[in-house]
């Protein structure tokens, strides 16, 4: 067993697990419905937490996220990040309310922020994790986006595992080329200055060997036409026939703007302020 939870700490999984939310591999809710209406439905709760003060409105806006992504099964090491900085965040709130002189209104403003960010986040985990890199690349040129953006986008995510790969033979051929350390050092320190020096050191291998990739893959596409096929209309057309916005796609936005009205009406009925204290 703890041999099993040592191994799913590994960089490998790391690596994994990066690579499964690139690529959307898990499915989920959110990974059936058109691309373009996720990228709405994303703008839904990326907009509307700015536009109130209200912070049941934001704490039910912040559930509904949550309930979100469960439904489109973001990966463990997103998740966990995300914990782990709302975590760090709510108690920064309260340190700086104690012992910086703050009161009530301190820790009300700082949790609607909070709060805030929180809810942009969990949408963004839950869109973008069920969104894989041809799938959004063809929605944004589907609504207009320049094609070098639509591009950039699905280049920029299959450069991932590429990045991954290099980085792995870079740090791979430091580590058979350097000696053993003759201890751990108090605490390892010894171990995390090694990792950190050979890192740093593997930077520039590691552009160069990209650099030399990714020309190769720019001079493998335009030979095969990509840029013409994608400023072309009828490439444009051909690429994206199979863009559909069907029923469901139809009532995850109604659903949604709908429990989003509720949230605000639950919001205006029972505000925050009228239960607290003074």
């Amino acid at each position: 067993m703890e041999r099993k939870e040592r191994d799913r700490l590994s960089v490998e999984w790391v690596k994994l697990e990066l690579l499964r939310t690139a690529y959307a591999t898990r499915g989920g809710l959110l990974a059936r419905m058109d691309a373009r209406v996720v990228i709405g439905w994303y703008l839904i709760f990326a907009v509307v937490p700015w536009l109130t003060h209200n912070i049941t409105v934001l704490a039910g806006l912040f559930l509904l996220c949550s309930v979100a992504v469960v439904l489109s099964r973001v990966g463990p090491l997103i998740l966990g990040l995300f914990v782990i900085g709302f975590v760090l965040e709510s108690g920064y709130v309260l340190v700086a309310s104690v012992f910086f002189g703050g009161d009530l209104a301190t820790v009300l403003a700082m949790t609607e922020l909070t709060l805030k960010l929180g809810t942009v986040s969990l949408a963004s985990m839950a869109a973008f994790v069920s969104l894989d890199p041809e799938k959004l690349s063809d929605a944004l040129l589907s609504l207009h986006a320049p094609a070098m953006v639509s591009f950039g986008v699905s280049y920029g995510y299959r450069m991932l595992p590429i990045l991954m790969e290099e980085f792995h033979t870079v740090v791979d051929g430091h580590r058979l080329r350097s000696a053993p350390l003759p201890s751990a050092g108090l605490l390892g320190w010894r171990v995390a200055a090694r990792t950190a020096s050979t890192v740093v050191a593997a930077f520039y291998p590691l552009m160069l060997n990209t650099a030399k990739r990714t020309r190769t893959t720019v001079e493998a596409l335009e030979t095969r036409g990509f840029t013409y096929a994608t400023e072309h209309s009828d490439g444009r057309r051909i690429r994206l026939a199979y863009l559909r916005v069907g029923a469901r796609d139809v009532a995850l936005l109604a659903g949604t703007v709908l429990l989003v009205g509720t949230v605000f009406a639950v919001g205006a009925r029972f505000p925050l302020h009228a239960v607290l204290p003074g």
